[in-house]
């Protein structure tokens, strides 16, 4: 059975969206699997902005950054859920994925030489919802952010991403009169199985 940290990266705690929808199935599937699952929400987690290079490598942890520091050295793999905002991931769970990935955790400092991962063994999986249609950011934009998160971050820190689904035509965007048109009920409970299938593999 696998140790799993859902991170729920939407900001908006008003009203539920999609991307709680998704990454609630995939929990839901997963615990039934039997998997350890915790979930970090972005948006009720309270946590400073950092301001310097100072604050992000000797900075004082708040209690909700350094229980969820926790939850990451504690999981074996990752699902990243956040909506696509102007190209990028909201400014909170930005914000948190620095908190987060704070050296001494995530990474190491090697003098004269690049920093080395402490997250080595653990795995990621990245659920990106946009009103645009996924292909178009994945081959038009080349999915740029998602690789950032990729690459620089999870990479940097040792942990292997093992997919990413980019998830279209979610509406409330810039292009979302552009193309007309929201996915299908259809579509949806697609989506919704394929998270599920995926919490019952715990991948």
């Amino acid at each position: 059975m696998t140790k799993i940290a859902i991170i729920q990266g939407h900001p908006d705690f008003n009203r539920p969206h999609f991307c709680h929808a998704l990454a609630q199935e995939y929990e839901a599937a997963a615990l039934c699997a039997g998997h350890e699952v915790r979930v970090l929400d972005v948006a009720n987690l309270a946590f400073p902005l950092l301001r310097s290079a100072e604050e992000f490598h000797q900075g004082a942890l708040v209690p909700d950054v350094a229980a969820a520091q926790e939850t990451l050295v504690w999981a074996q793999h990752l699902l990243l859920v956040y909506p696509l905002w102007y190209g990028m991931p909201p400014a909170r769970m930005h914000a948190f994925l620095e908190q987060l990935f704070r050296p001494g955790v995530a990474v190491e400092s090697v003098q004269g030489g690049f920093p080395t991962g402490k997250l080595h063994g653990r795995t990621a999986r990245l659920v990106v919802t946009m009103a645009m249609p996924g292909w178009v950011y994945r081959w038009l934009y080349g999915a740029l952010s998602a690789w950032v998160l990729r690459r620089h971050l999870l990479g940097l820190s040792g942990i292997k991403t093992v997919g990413m689904e980019f998830i279209g035509l979610c509406g409330a965007g810039l292009t979302e009169q552009a193309f007309s048109r929201e996915m299908t009920p259809e579509q949806r409970a697609a989506w919704l199985a394929r998270m599920a299938a995926l919490g019952r593999r715990g991948a």
